[in-house]
């Protein structure tokens, strides 16, 4: 299950995601953030995934785009800054 949630403010928008970042969920998620960055002005999307529990090869691939697009993200636990540093290291 994964939630998504949308927060805007004037330095940012943020997109907290919750939950496991696998199969559909990634597609889901791929939505959320095209129909964002379609709307957005110029303040930068701040990716939070602190509370991610699992991340599949094909929601690294979406991290990684989102990372090519100038995203940030916000990533504490040990398992989501390998995951981070990955992407990055792939970009």
């Amino acid at each position: 299950m994964l939630r998504v949630t949308t927060q805007n403010d004037a330095k940012a928008t943020r997109l907290k995601i919750d939950g496991r970042l696998a199969g559909a969920e990634v597609h889901e998620l791929e939505n959320h953030w095209r129909t964002l960055t379609s709307a957005r002005t110029h303040s930068p999307i701040v990716v939070d995934l602190t509370e991610v529990t699992f991340v599949d090869e094909a929601g690294k691939e979406l991290l990684a785009e989102m990372h090519r697009h100038g995203d940030k993200f916000v990533a504490p636990s040990l398992m989501m800054r390998a995951v981070v540093e990955e992407i990055s290291r792939q970009a």
